[in-house]
């Protein structure tokens, strides 16, 4: 989370409210919830404010311009093998300027968003936009319009700055308490990761959009050893992420959770590993996460695409002429761009550009649609575009990027899956990927699986894998779940561009089966 002027510091006592200060006693950890005042940043009318002076400084001579105004607060609280791990507040405030100007474009990043710091980072960015003027492969197209007074919020209840300190860590202790499901689990955690997350963008013709968000990602891990024998399970892999607040902890039962992540990494154990063979591969959401991510979403950014990653992580299988005809999958994939699903990791309701997000199709009945693409890589494509020019950052550049990127349910419950198998393999969780740099040979592991034998679920089997090649994997895709058997997941963590920015990504998706995939063990 640490990035630029993002700062990270253990907490320290002397500050919040008695209660506060008795589970610090009670924990025997010295925190702190109370946040800096570079933390607290400021309300919507102070940044709106800030927008209002950033207009006055423009000089004369700008064809458009945009300021985006970030703020954000992460707090991580953690238990492991009984002991309260140090906590930890992140945050960060600074501003982009971009603007267009002589044929160019140019932006520069500040932390100092007086007049002073405005000012220097506009006359930054005129130097770079003349200098880019003069190389034309650079060149941009000026942004959408900006609405006025346009605003989103996430799905919140209950904002993470009201945190009761003493519920949080009872929460996380019984929870690393229920992952100790025998003497064999040598190490166990339980944390919840926390973000306030506020944006302001701005143009120079008076549009405005403010948007905020509340995040959570929490994690569960055991790990059991016998002799030569190590093996882990977690909670979907630090996946199952959300937007919201304090209420999400009402639907995320981490008791329940960490008693069946304990219990199944202690039968791991005595699991066989996964046998080698040609068979039928069922995916659990957790899984299809990873496997829509690296075989679908980074294969359809159109920056990729064109060439933009060839340098830093490699190109695309997908060529631009595929659009409307390439058949990417069976009949029965229906991929969905979608940042407005309530409370799924990704949801907003602009992009960084100030692009309204709207609910697309990318891939319909198999074939492909439309790529994962900016208004300015469309524009220069001359290809759909998405509202994807995303940043992690104030101190980065909006780039195109995943955010919520679904495959939409079928029709099947999981017993009719599991039912119509003669033989195959049902994996869950990720632990291992690999994947060829233009995103289309691929090999990955999970940390858990189950035989499928005559239609009816058999053993457990440990380290299991399977290979294929995105071109011609999802042809295979054979029986796409209902809704019974969907679920949300995510990652913090989905990492591009130069210099890099670790961004968050949403999928969704039901359980789902796939014909002749190769499957292994792994050790």
């Amino acid at each position: 989370m640490t990035d630029g002027a993002m700062t990270d510091r253990a907490m320290t006592d002397g500050a919040g409210t008695r209660r506060d200060r008795a589970a610090r006693r009670q924990h025997g950890a010295a925190l702190d919830l109370e946040p800096t005042p570079s933390a607290r940043g400021a309300g919507a009318a102070d940044a709106l404010a800030l927008g209002r002076r950033w207009r006055e400084l423009l000089p004369a001579g700008v064809d458009a311009a945009q300021l985006r105004l970030v703020e954000e607060e992460s707090q991580v609280w953690g238990v492991r093998r009984g002991v309260v791990q140090p906590a930890s507040l992140a945050s960060q405030r600074g501003a982009m300027v971009t603007v267009w100007a002589a044929g160019g474009t140019g932006y520069a990043a500040s932390a100092d968003v007086s007049d002073a710091g405005l000012r220097d980072a506009i006359t930054r960015a005129l130097v770079i936009a003349k200098r880019c003027a003069a190389l034309p492969q650079l060149a941009t197209p000026r942004p959408l319009a900006l609405p006025r007074g346009g605003a989103w919020s996430g799905p919140c209840e209950r904002s993470w700055a009201q945190s009761d300190i003493a519920a949080t860590l009872d929460l996380l202790h019984a929870a690393d308490k229920s992952l100790a499901a025998g003497s064999a689990i040598v190490d166990r955690g339980a944390s919840l990761w926390t973000t306030r997350h506020r944006t302001l963008l701005v143009d120079a013709d008076g549009g405005a959009v403010t948007q905020q968000f509340e995040l959570l990602v929490p994690d569960l891990e055991a790990t059991a050893n016998r002799g030569t024998d190590t093996v882990r399970r977690t909670l979907a892999g630090r996946g199952l992420c959300r937007q919201g607040g304090w209420e999400l902890l009402d639907d995320i039962d981490l008791r329940a959770e960490a008693d069946r992540i304990g219990g199944e990494a202690m039968a791991l154990l005595d699991a066989a590993p996964c046998p080698t063979s040609t068979c039928d591969l069922l995916l659990h959401p957790d899984q299809m996460t990873l496997q829509i991510h690296e075989s679908i979403g980074h294969p359809l950014e159109l920056d990729r695409i064109l060439g933009d990653e060839r340098n830093y992580a490699g190109t695309s299988f997908v060529r631009a002429d595929m659009f409307g005809s390439y058949r990417y999958g069976s009949p029965l994939l229906q991929v969905t761009f979608d940042p407005g699903v309530a409370g799924e990791f990704a949801s907003y309701g602009y992009d960084d550009q100030g692009t309204a997000a709207e609910r697309v199709y990318l891939i319909r009945d198999g074939v492909l649609q439309r790529p994962l693409g900016s208004y300015a890589s469309g524009q220069r494509a001359g290809l759909p575009y998405v509202a994807n020019a995303r940043a992690c950052a104030w101190n980065r550049p909006p780039i195109d990027r995943m955010a919520n990127l679904n495959v939409e349910s079928g029709a099947e419950d999981l017993a009719s899956l599991i039912g119509r198998t003669e033989r195959g393999v049902w994996m869950q969780t990720n632990c291992s990927w690999s994947i060829d740099d233009s995103r289309n040979k691929f090999q990955f592991g999970c940390e858990i699986g189950w035989e499928i034998i005559d239609g009816r679920l058999g053993a457990m089997v440990r380290k299991p894998n399977y290979r294929g090649i995105s071109a011609t994997f999802w042809r295979n895709l054979i029986g796409v779940g209902d809704d019974s058997t969907r679920g949300r997941y995510g990652t913090p963590f989905c990492g591009k561009g130069e210099p890099n920015q670790a961004i968050r990504v949403g999928h969704a998706s039901p359980t789902c089966l796939f014909r002749d995939v190769e499957v292994f063990g792994a050790g």
